[in-house]
């Protein structure tokens, strides 16, 4: 039976490794310095790397680390030697979310997010796939007199090669695997595309095909094959993309219309929305909340892979795969953050065991 925090989810899900699993720290939080713990590993081991480093000269996350240096560039070249390692773990297939916060220094704001964006992507090493946007529903209460109060923060998604694991549809998802549709549909669905067809200044061929291609679309959302669309008909809307040379600006120049098809329940936007996050007992100044790390998880991981956390802080990572059934590996150089951590996830409930691998080749 299915646990209730991974619905739709089954053992099929899970993939294959190359390492074998008594060789690594398995759902360990381990304390110490990253860089270091990070070279004990081999290479194309993990299957997603999710982190938050610490801020540059933002707080003080005590033993010492990364975030003191005295300049945005040797903090960036701090976080780039880790980045690399992180590369080298990385499976082929896999990805590496990064949340990075930014700073203001004499009034001026340093970009420091897409300073490092800018940075990893010129290594070659990897690509970059989006820039996730973390909308804070409650952010810190703030009053300046001179600018707005900052209420979002940045996760980038880079990846190593254009052949990795993606479930588009588990994305911020209750079920992580919708079936299609089957909600009623109106009878006036597409309608007013017919009236605008019969406007428009297309020929007497051009608007037969139209409308042919508009009832077909139109039978596709009623039986639940396709979730809705839109439709772009030359001389009444704008053209894609502002005109630019591509796919549906052809078919709008030479067929008169183009026709959008949208699968699945909804858009997968590149934003999530969530309060930051508050647990009792925590000494860590910034947690992020565990269902951004779970959203994440079900979009770039399949049941029973690895996850490395290399600034694990109060355990956020860990706790998130605890509960959906992927194992984890977390380092940090606080002593009092491990042990938090380790404590957090001791009491959160496991996946139910025969969603894990068991042989993990």
């Amino acid at each position: 039976m299915l646990g209730p925090n991974i619905p739709g989810e089954t053992k099929k899900d899970i993939g294959c490794m190359s390492h074998i699993k008594d060789n690594l720290p398995f759902d360990q939080v381990l304390c110490g310095d990253n860089l270091e713990l990070i070279q004990r590993l081999p290479a194309d081991c993990v299957q997603l790397v999710i982190t938050s480093p610490p801020y540059f000269q933002q707080r003080d996350y005590g033993g010492g680390g990364m975030g003191n240096e005295t300049s945005v560039e040797a903090y960036l070249e701090t976080l780039l030697r880790l980045f690399r390692e992180c590369v080298r773990v990385l499976k082929d297939d896999g990805s590496l979310v990064f949340n990075v916060g930014d700073k203001y220094q004499d009034s001026n704001l340093l970009l420091v997010p897409y300073r490092f964006a800018l940075a990893a992507t010129e290594t070659g090493l990897v690509k970059l796939v989006n820039e996730i946007t973390w909308v804070k529903s409650n952010p810190t209460p703030r009053q300046f007199r001179r600018r707005l109060v900052s209420s979002t923060e940045p996760f980038f998604h880079f990846v190593k090669s254009d052949d990795y694991f993606y479930e588009r549809n588990g994305f911020l998802a209750e079920e992580p695997h919708p079936k299609p549709s089957r909600k009623k549909v109106g009878t006036n669905v597409g309608q007013r595309y017919f009236e605008l067809i019969a406007q428009s200044d297309l020929s007497d061929a051009e608007k037969t095909d139209a409308r042919h291609s508009l009832t077909e679309v139109i039978q596709e959302v009623q039986c639940g094959k396709t979730h809705s669309f839109r439709m772009k008909i030359r001389g009444i809307h704008a053209e894609p993309f502002g005109g630019q040379i591509g796919g549906r600006t052809l078919q709008l120049k030479h067929k008169g219309f183009t026709i959008i098809r949208m699968h699945g329940n909804k858009i997968k936007r590149d934003v999530i929305e969530t309060p930051v996050a508050a647990v009792k007992g925590s000494k860590h100044p910034a947690i992020y909340p565990v269902e951004i790390v779970e959203a994440f998880l079900r979009l770039l991981t399949p049941i029973g892979a690895l996850v490395l956390d290399p600034f694990m802080g109060s355990g956020s990572t860990a706790v998130a795969c605890k509960r959906l059934g992927r194992h984890y590996i977390g380092y940090d150089i606080n002593p009092d953050y491990c042990e938090y951590a380790r404590q957090r996830v001791a009491m959160i409930s496991s996946a139910p065991p025969q969603l894990f691998d068991e042989s993990y080749p």
